[in-house]
């Protein structure tokens, strides 16, 4: 199956198929969180995306980018998110996480 960035990744699929219990428990878990504070659903999506990008983990990238976009960020607004960590983490980690926020955009 080739590789789509705009879809959930296939191990995640693959890990509800064998541990629905677990995964249903992750994502409950995952609700109770955004429950738990006041901040709204588009600026907790921005900062999972942006806690993604400093983790440097692209999966987790492309799943809060793409997660980002459907709770109605812009394509403007992700990309800033990435552009951010220039000062923060750096020119190279930026530009690896502009590149995969770009691949969710196209």
């Amino acid at each position: 199956m080739p590789f789509d960035a705009a879809q959930p990744p296939e191990r995640y699929r693959r890990f509800g198929e064998h541990f629905p219990e677990l995964l249903e428990k992750y994502e409950a878990l995952g609700a109770q969180l955004r429950e738990a504070g006041p901040l709204d659903l588009k600026t907790m999506r921005l900062l999972k995306l942006s806690m993604a990008i400093g983790a440097r983990l692209k999966g987790a990238v492309f799943a809060h980018a793409r997660l980002a976009l459907q709770e109605g960020c812009t394509p403007e607004e992700v990309r800033h998110a990435a552009v951010l960590a220039l000062t923060t983490l750096g020119l190279p980690q930026m530009m690896a996480a502009l590149s995969w926020v770009d691949q969710v955009l196209q």
